[in-house]
């Protein structure tokens, strides 16, 4: 286990790497700490069931670092959630899409759809980026305990199950993101967060009018 400030030189590349080589790494976003492994390795993917005690029927929400990742990975992407994601990214929304069928099922579970999200964090867009634009990461916490908002609080969860933590200080957010999903062009809240529901309603109503 090792521990690297974000901003030590080398730290967002370093990071990056040990994702790219299959490892776990817990960095900041804007929202709390997140936990990732690199959408193309199940193996590390699996890795966070294990070090989160993870119920292996919950999926694993991915973040992306750029617009372009949301056609790679999701099968379908409708009007509604181009128009949430061009608005609301970077930032505490995760939509829930149909996932492309190339992604691990370690990711996707039996649903067949992938909550996807773009955080507003430099550190953590910069680490995203550098290890091929999209990660599986759930927050940094045993599962069904409170989110971490500081590197030690994450530490004291997960400890050695991770390979790197990179310390970014306290979280901005310290409350998870807002998950949605459509039903056809029916907004379905799954998850009540960061983003106030009647916001993204709101942007979904000035497009229909």
């Amino acid at each position: 286990m090792k521990v690297l400030r974000a901003d030590e030189p080398g730290s967002v590349e370093i990071a990056a790497q040990v994702l790219r080589e299959g490892g776990l790494v817990v960095f900041p976003t804007d929202t709390v700490y997140g936990v990732g492994a690199v959408v193309d390795r199940p193996d590390a993917v699996a890795r966070l069931y294990v070090a989160k005690g993870r119920p292996l029927d919950k999926p694993i929400p991915v973040l992306i670092a750029d617009l372009d990742q949301l056609e790679k990975l999701a099968r379908e992407v409708t009007p509604e959630v181009q128009l949430l994601a061009q608005h609301f990214w970077p930032g505490a929304l995760t939509i829930v899409v149909p996932a492309q069928p190339w992604l691990p099922r370690e990711i996707v579970r039996e649903t067949g759809a992938v909550g996807l999200r773009m955080p507003d964090h430099p550190v953590a867009l910069g680490i995203i980026s550098g290890a091929g634009g999209a990660v599986a990461t759930t927050s940094a916490n045993r599962s069904g305990e409170r989110e971490a908002c500081t590197v030690e609080e994450a530490i004291g969860a997960l400890g050695d199950a991770v390979d790197l933590y990179i310390d970014g200080g306290r979280t901005p957010g310290g409350i998870p993101s807002t998950v949605v999903a459509f039903e056809g062009s029916r907004l379905v809240v799954l998850r009540r967060g960061a983003l106030p529901v009647e916001v993204i309603e709101e942007v979904l109503r000035s497009r229909s009018h």
